[in-house]
């Protein structure tokens, strides 16, 4: 009895990281890359190239957490997104980011990436898996869930990794945040954001 009312108090209430109608507690480029439309944050441009990376990141930090959401994304070229978590600023060049990535995009659906570090895809699901469960060009569900050492993600409600990080330096506390890949005329929507803080 006694630890079923300690897990009680440990449990915290979610957090609605986006309001639907402004960007309070998120910076990044408000002013030309990103903007509100129809309650969801959208990143980027169908007419127009996209010339580099851009991160929308919250003010705060997050260690442990489920963080659920949901996305859409379109274009042409290099059409590539995806969700920062336990993220930092890079100082050069100040619009990237480093850390894990729940990735979006062609070849890149539902795998964790390691963004301006190892450079590298860490974590990537079957093809078959992702052609099945895939809503291209519409509203799909992602939901990162981040237990001290452990990443799982999950994709329209099927899981997709399952990780564990062998790195001891690697921080497992860090920003969230939305970006639009640079390189296509892409266009990405996000909404519905709500994290569950873990103990």
């Amino acid at each position: 009895m006694r630890n079923y009312i300690a897990l009680l108090l440990l449990a915290l209430p979610p957090l609605v990281l986006f309001d639907g109608k402004s960007f309070s507690g998120w910076e990044g480029d408000t002013a030309h890359t990103w903007r509100i439309e129809e309650q969801s944050i959208t990143g980027g441009s169908l007419t127009e190239t996209v010339p580099h990376n851009y991160f929308l990141a919250t003010d705060k930090t997050f260690g442990n957490f489920i963080l659920r959401l949901r996305f859409k994304l379109k274009g042409t070229g290099f059409v590539n997104a995806g969700i920062q978590f336990r993220s930092q600023r890079t100082v050069k060049p100040d619009y990237e980011m480093t850390g894990y990535q729940a990735d979006l995009g062609k070849g890149y659906w539902g795998s964790l990436y390691d963004e301006s570090r190892r450079n590298k895809t860490l974590a990537a699901p079957d093809t078959a898996l992702i052609s099945r469960i895939l809503h291209p060009d519409d509203w799909n569900d992602y939901e990162i869930r981040c237990e001290g050492p452990r990443i799982r993600i999950r994709l329209n409600g099927h899981e997709t990794v399952d990780y564990t990080e062998t790195d001891p330096s690697i921080p497992r506390n860090g920003r969230i945040a939305l970006q639009i890949h640079g390189g296509g005329k892409a266009q990405v929507w996000y909404k519905d954001l709500v994290l569950e803080p873990l103990p």
